[in-house]
């Protein structure tokens, strides 16, 4: 698969969780809970969030609940 394929896969899945979290409340392992602000894609540790009102940035994978979408 060329390098611009890949580079366009992880771009496309990055819109997705920007568009599935940004906005949503988010309760993470550690009980720390609030809207998900932003979302960074780390080259160290991966995709990367924070929450509104706590300082920081969280890995994604520590997300025990998000609120679902709206189904239309």
């Amino acid at each position: 698969m060329p390098v611009k394929t890949y580079a366009l896969t992880i771009l496309r899945a990055f819109e997705d969780a920007q568009a599935d979290l940004v906005g949503k409340a988010v309760v993470l392992t550690d009980g720390k809970a609030g809207t998900v602000e932003k979302i960074w894609l780390d080259e160290a540790h991966g995709l990367r969030i924070s929450i509104k009102g706590h300082n920081g940035k969280w890995p994604v994978s520590t997300i025990k609940f998000a609120q679902k979408s709206d189904a239309v």
